[in-house]
């Protein structure tokens, strides 16, 4: 393969007896994956089933980190304190941390979920308690951000290591945002659309924006929205289109040294 891209999704994201998405038919098309920690959905059985199916396809596994607000499955914007979000992000990061050593996954990653991402793309504060609270657990873990945001900025600031990610499923304005979910065409559910998208992102770092003109970026992963209903055939169809296109579908670093997490 000429160069190569991870592709990863958001997972173990259940609320009671309701679940988010199927991780056991999405994660053989992914590389990574990110882990809901409980605030904004999962639990500690789902975690741990979670572990060790991403163990079996050979995943790299991040935290998944969001604001507490599990009956609006944490895309409602709280006014945390920066104290209030460190020690949520720190929380949060160290039980699923925990919860990898037990099963023998090393913790890869951190990418924060929904509105708490969402507010520090513009929140300096915000996104300054997100970096602290990754550098404090583990100044070597990277963070997952969207490219041209404050959370990249503050992080970088911090000597956080980030990974630059981009939705091939998810509309874009052309100032790097992603499209709110109440615009028309915020979201994409044609596989074979978010396969072309996909292949734009990696190959010409660069996406037509909704609102005019394009959002151009570097990139290092592409994400799959587990709630999108025709998630797996997304996953499916964008892994083929790449490959189609000699770009490989690998983890964007090597696991963590042996006992690390």
């Amino acid at each position: 393969m000429s160069r190569t891209i991870d592709l990863n999704a958001d997972a173990g994201e259940s609320y009671g007896a309701w679940t988010m998405g199927d991780d056991a038919a999405l994660f053989p098309s992914l590389s990574s994956v990110n882990v809901a920690c409980g605030f904004h959905a999962g639990d500690p059985l789902t975690i741990q089933k979670v572990l060790a199916l991403a163990k079996r396809h050979g995943l790299l596994v991040g935290a998944h980190p969001g604001y507490p607000g599990l009956p609006g499955f944490g895309r409602r914007i709280l006014e945390a304190t920066p104290d209030q979000v460190y020690a949520d992000v720190l929380y949060q990061v160290s039980a699923l941390g925990g919860m990898c050593r037990a099963a023998g996954v090393p913790l890869s990653h951190v990418k924060a979920h929904g509105a708490l991402s969402t507010r520090a793309w513009t929140h300096a504060e915000t996104a300054k308690a997100i970096g602290h609270a990754v550098r404090d657990f583990d100044p070597t873990l990277p963070l997952v951000v969207l490219p041209a945001t404050l959370l990249e900025t503050e992080a970088r600031g911090l000597g956080v290591p980030v990974v630059l990610e981009t939705f091939p499923e998810r509309a874009y304005l052309k100032d790097g945002r992603l499209a709110p979910r109440s615009m028309p065409g915020s979201s994409i559910h044609d596989p074979q659309e978010a396969a072309r998208r996909a292949v734009m992102m990696v190959k010409e770092g660069r996406i037509e924006a909704i609102d005019g003109g394009f959002f151009e970026f570097q990139v290092d992963t592409l994400c799959i929205h587990g709630d999108n209903p025709n998630a797996v055939q997304i996953a499916q169809a964008v892994r083929a289109a790449l490959q189609a296109e000699d770009i490989g579908v690998r983890a964007f670093l090597p696991h963590p040294r042996e006992g690390q997490v």
